[in-house]
């Protein structure tokens, strides 16, 4: 994991909260709803807290939807046990407080503070699965086969407990040092012989670091962080339940998919040719998802390569569907079919596929809340996902800007990540440029100026304005 951080002055965030519209309080009957149900939780029929869970996520998470134990199966293979916050057992059909989550759609993560999905008495008391208190959750049991191939697929209401609240960096340093707690012991093992398989079947991951602003005192932090291995494994885990989910919906014949089509062709071919000039090998008939996973996105080439791959990955979209099944039920990246289930305290579709999930596993009709849900949900999750997107990067290039409003005209060292496709005749002309990442502040804005890729250069700060939240630069 590659840290950055820079220390910026204070900056107000509301703004930007009004721009976008965030609600801020929940209506007081939608609160009554979610208090009620944390006053009395659901204690469904089935135990599971004998099953020693874990949860990792990243440092100071409260919003916890996943817990996992991993096993070995007599025999050879794997046991996946996957306890995901049962939210649906929480939220009545109806009700103000679900009406409330369809007008949120989902959490946005803002640096002073979140706006959640549902109210904080259950995403970070009643319905989160923290340490050493009982919890309503579906279960998956999801068992392998040597290589990581799935086998057999069980889900089920049950009770559970998790043992310990993991995060990453902690995890990653248990893992390197071989005391990763026995529930999470086979992470490691698992998540790679997972990731193997979705190189081979033509997966694609973009590992490029992110930019992230955290408090630091009174001011903030600008911050580029990379995923450290075991928060790649665990993603595997979470791959493998969506997965699995997707391959229950399509049989039952009713469901929501996150979907995003194949790479085109012709997109393949320019990330091919731009290969070559910037040192990256391409064996013959390896994917593009294989060529990406060698490489070092810490280096400049390659991270210009990878930034270049985003081409790929166009078109995601939620898609319903009852009855007659999706033209193109598969998720590129994925390069499989595959569904968010394991996510409902921040995503609202997840409560819907679950609960579609669990009717279809125990042979019984989809309730009539869930069912009629599904056909409204992709334009609630494209809406909010644009909102959720804004708001991320919106923070960002306001820290940027504030960062380096006292520095026009200082340069600075950067790498460049993307440069402007020439002029096809029916778009506006504008100067050259593109995109660079400077190494100190971890700032990534426009640049202008012939630009040669992946290469490191000199810029210029030519505006720094925090009122428009803009960023720019030249080549020096």
């Amino acid at each position: 994991m590659v840290i950055r951080r820079v220390l910026a002055p204070r900056i107000d965030f509301a703004a930007l909260r009004r721009e976008l519209g965030l609600p801020e309080e929940f209506p007081a009957a939608a609160q009554r709803e979610a208090d009620a149900a944390a006053a009395a939780p659901p204690r469904p029929a089935a135990d599971r807290t004998d099953v020693p869970f874990v949860t990792v996520d990243p440092a100071g998470s409260r919003d916890l939807d996943q817990a996992m134990h991993l096993a070995r199966r007599p025999g050879g293979g794997y046991r996946v046990r996957y306890a995901i916050a049962d939210v649906a057992a929480h939220v009545q059909p109806g009700g103000a407080l679900e009406e409330e989550t369809w007008r949120r759609g989902q959490t946005v993560y803002l640096p002073d503070g979140n706006v959640p999905l549902h109210p904080e008495t259950l995403s970070e008391g009643a319905a989160s699965l923290l340490p050493d208190v009982d919890r309503a959750a579906v279960v998956w049991t999801i068992d392998l086969d040597a290589d990581g191939g799935t086998v057999t697929v069980a889900l089920e209401r049950a009770l559970v407990r998790s043992r310990a609240k993991l995060d990453y960096a902690g995890a990653q340093a248990d893992a390197d040092a071989g005391r990763l707690p026995e529930p999470i012991a086979l992470l490691p093992e698992i998540g790679a012989r997972l990731t193997a398989r979705g190189l081979r079947r033509g997966a694609i991951n973009l590992p490029l670091p992110e930019q992230d602003v955290e408090a630091d005192g009174d001011g903030w932090r600008l911050v580029l962080r990379g995923p450290v291995p075991l928060e790649e494994h665990n993603a595997q885990i979470s791959l493998l339940t969506g997965m699995a989910a997707a391959d229950i919906m399509l049989a039952g014949r009713i469901g929501l998919l996150r979907t995003m089509p194949p790479p085109k062709p012709d997109a393949v071919q320019r990330l091919r040719a731009a290969a070559a000039p910037l040192g990256v090998r391409w064996p013959d008939g390896a994917g593009a998802g294989e060529v990406i996973a060698g490489l070092d996105p810490a280096q400049p080439r390659a991270a210009a390569f990878i930034d270049q791959a985003a081409e790929l990955m166009r078109g995601a979209a939620y898609t319903a569907f009852e009855g007659e099944l999706p033209e193109q039920p598969a998720h590129g990246g994925v390069a499989a079919a595959y569904a968010h289930v394991t996510a409902p305290l921040r995503r609202l579709a997840d409560r819907y596929a679950t609960e579609v999930c669990l009717a279809l596993h125990d042979g019984r009709q989809v309730p009539e809340w869930a069912r009629a849900a599904l056909p409204r949900l992709p334009e609630v999750m494209a809406t909010t996902d644009r909102t959720a997107s804004a708001a991320t990067r919106g923070a960002v290039e306001l820290t940027e800007a504030v960062l380096l409003a006292d520095r026009v005209g200082e340069t600075f060292d950067a790498a460049v990540l993307d440069v402007d496709a020439p002029p096809n005749g029916r778009s506006r002309p504008r100067p050259p440029g593109g995109t660079v990442a400077l190494d100190a502040p971890p700032v990534r804005a426009r640049c202008l100026g012939e630009l040669p890729l992946g290469e490191r250069i000199r810029v210029r700060l030519v505006t720094a304005d925090p009122a428009a939240r803009t960023v720019l630069f030249e080549r020096a």
